[in-house]
């Protein structure tokens, strides 16, 4: 008897399928935030519109809760940092250009137009102090942060004021300005030394211990100075003016590190601020604020050198400043509105979940029964419950959900997939198929066995596509091929005729656009050329 062979039954290994995707992925309009960039917008804005006129000058109390006072017209507002209301308003005589808390914040210092310096006491509101030696307005004024008796301030007379608060007598008159003085700032190291920048271009480096009366380094920031703030290492100065903020090494003798010039008109005014968080790369890291009159806020990393996060107002901007807890940052515009923001911190979660209920004391929430296999309502648990730490997870595989042209590919009725796709609106799924054709080298077969209204079909896909850039790489190539495989069926129907048309015009049009966009570039390269050459 011959032998029965009997085959054995072999295994057989079903692959993954996944749902066809482009390989070729458009590039998101905008830029993924930087995790910089969400810190700083993570900061809740809130406008405050009730005040009058424009808000020349805005300042921080250095000691906590660090309220901080507004320059508006004629009076001097206080805000709490919490609720961003205002707590109490100091009035004056004429208008107010500026404002500076004392070290310890019991104090505000306060210029106006009338080229009075008044001094007033936080709590009360109580005029402490008159200072009158100035012939013009006074722009700037300045408490030293290691001095509680002295002030500095400057004006359009083009003289810098060094103070005996006290005494309410000119210590210093230092003349070196040839026009007007329009800021200042004191250094962090030193309670004798500070800066200030004029309309002359120049920026200035006093030393009261200097018995020359002269200055003891000079920069020229090539515009007319708007504000100059000390970096807290106490040796280098950022200065605004014009378009541009620069930053100077004093210790090396005035020597210019860096200029950042990302704003379209005029910077106002500049504070340095330090990144709260506690960990990650940028934490607890200074870096510099400038407003301008282009609305737009700028942070710079003047350690990297480079803008790392920009935000926009709808009004011209006059001042910033940011409080030294890293919590609240203020703007003032030149319309009376205040843009304030506020991060919140945890301790302000703690107390909004306590709410009207302080005054009953601590309220604890309470503790929730650790569940056990002992107990009904442990059998009971949904599917969002978290595991424990000892759980063993049993993951289940989610069902790979395929569309109708994924299903065609998966059973190799190209044809039968490309039409599919073409008869539907997404342009990602038709380009998808076409790579996944292309790759199986099928593509050009299933364009030989359409017909004539399937490829009415393709051809209206390549009229509207073909130019687009992200696709164009492929679809221009393709365009090429079937016009060259289809071009008798293409003569024979009218139908196809018009769709040809179309693909002719929408051609002419991409090629006049890119000539238009060559004329415009060979504008503009030499006026770039010469931009980087300054």
């Amino acid at each position: 008897m011959a032998e029965l062979l009997v085959e054995q039954p072999q295994e057989i290994t079903i692959s993954k399928t996944f749902p066809t995707k482009p390989k070729l992925k458009s590039k998101p309009k905008t830029p993924s935030k930087t995790p910089e960039s969400k810190y700083w917008s993570s900061f809740k804005s809130h406008q405050i519109s009730n005040l009058i006129s424009s808000i020349p000058s805005i300042d921080f109390s250095p000691i906590s809760p660090h309220h901080f006072a507004a320059a508006n017209s004629a009076s001097l507002t206080l805000f709490s940092p919490h609720t961003l209301s205002p707590a109490s308003t100091i009035s004056s005589s004429d208008v107010v250009t500026s404002c500076s808390f004392r070290c310890d914040g019991s104090l505000i210092a306060a210029s106006d137009l009338s080229g009075l310096i008044r001094v007033f006491d936080v709590k009360t509101r109580t005029p402490l102090r008159r200072l009158r030696s100035h012939a013009r307005p006074v722009r700037f004024v300045k408490y030293p942060l290691l001095d509680k008796l002295h002030l500095v301030s400057g004006g359009d007379d083009s003289v810098v004021k060094y103070w005996d608060v006290a005494g309410e007598s000119v210590v210093l008159d230092l003349y070196g300005h040839r026009d007007y003085v329009r800021c200042g700032d004191c250094s962090p190291t030193d309670g004798e030394m500070f800066v200030t920048g004029s309309y002359d271009h120049t920026v200035k480096l006093w030393d009261v211990r200097v018995d020359n009366k002269e200055s003891v380094i000079e920069v020229n920031h090539g515009n007319p100075v708007e504000d100059v703030i000390f970096l807290p290492s106490g040796g280098m100065v950022a200065t605004a003016g014009g378009n541009s903020v620069k930053i100077w090494d004093l210790i090396g003798g005035g020597k210019m590190v860096y200029s950042m010039e990302s704003h379209n008109k005029t910077v106002t005014s500049i504070c340095v601020g330090k990144v709260g968080k506690e960990s990650g790369e940028e934490a607890l890291q200074y870096r510099i604020f400038s407003v301008a009159l282009d609305g737009y806020m700028k942070v710079f990393d003047y350690a990297k050198m480079k803008v790392t996060h920009s935000m926009r107002f709808p009004a011209p901007l006059m001042s910033i400043g940011f409080s030294l807890d890293c919590m609240t940052r203020v703007i003032g515009s030149s319309n009376g509105i205040i843009f304030a923001g506020r991060r919140k911190a945890k301790e302000d979660v703690g107390e909004s979940k306590v709410g009207n209920f302080w005054a009953l004391g601590s309220v604890e929430e309470p503790q929730r029964r650790a569940l056990r296999p002992t107990y009904f309502r442990y059998f009971h648990r949904s599917q969002g419950e978290k595991p424990n730490e000892g759980d063993h997870l049993i993951m289940r595989q989610k069902k790979v959900k395929l569309a109708e042209h994924d299903k065609l590919l998966k059973k190799f009725r190209h044809k039968e997939a490309l039409v599919s796709v073409l008869g539907g609106k997404n342009t990602e799924n038709v380009v998808a198929v076409m790579e996944e054709l292309v790759a199986r080298r099928k593509l050009l077969k299933c364009v030989v066995n359409l017909d004539d209204e399937e490829l009415g079909l393709l051809l209206g896909f390549l009229h509207k596509h073909s130019t687009m850039p992200r696709h164009s790489g492929l679809l221009t190539g393709l365009t090429r091929k079937v016009l060259e495989m289809r071009a008798e069926d293409i003569r024979a129907s009218d139908a196809l005729k018009g769709h040809i048309r179309n693909l002719k015009r929408s051609v002419e049009e991409e090629i006049r656009i890119q000539h238009s966009l060559q004329e415009i570039q060979g504008v503009i390269s030499p006026l770039l050329r010469i931009a980087g050459r300054r």
